[in-house]
């Protein structure tokens, strides 16, 4: 039987902690999401003044990165050569970060609320605080 490190509600509260930092230092109003490695929520936080579809569209973009293991922002790339990919069950938007450790997908950060670089900007930090816990790497 092969071991496997899984994602915990510490880890999510540190990477929560972390990516809201980085929204803080920018200005930005948005909605942080953090699910398990099968999409499931874990966390969920709507800054002041977020939009208010934000929550579910972090929550869409976590999902495909956890269940894709890739950033979202590929199926958004995807889509502008084929347009046939929007009938998959996806949101091909950037901002949905994977989180890995030791080579396993442990979950996903999803974010929205600014520019769809600037939310990934956002997912990347937090990411990277999982990184700094564990020597985690991002995908």
């Amino acid at each position: 039987m092969r071991m496997k490190p899984v994602l915990e509600a510490a880890d999510a509260a540190k990477i929560m902690a972390a990516a809201k930092a980085e929204a803080a230092k920018n200005g930005w109003r948005v909605t942080i999401v953090i699910v398990d490695e099968g999409g499931t929520l874990m966390a969920l936080e709507r800054m002041d003044g977020a939009p208010l579809k934000s929550p579910d569209i972090a929550t869409e973009k976590a999902r495909t990165a956890a269940l894709f293991r890739r950033p979202s922002k590929i199926f958004q790339d995807l889509v502008k050569d084929n347009p046939g990919m929007l009938g998959l069950p996806v949101l091909p938007l950037q901002g949905g970060v994977p989180l890995m450790s030791g080579g396993e997908c442990v979950g996903a950060i999803g974010v929205s609320g600014v520019q769809a670089h600037e939310d990934e900007q956002v997912a990347a930090a937090g990411a990277a605080a999982l990184s700094e816990l564990y020597g985690a790497t991002r995908a």
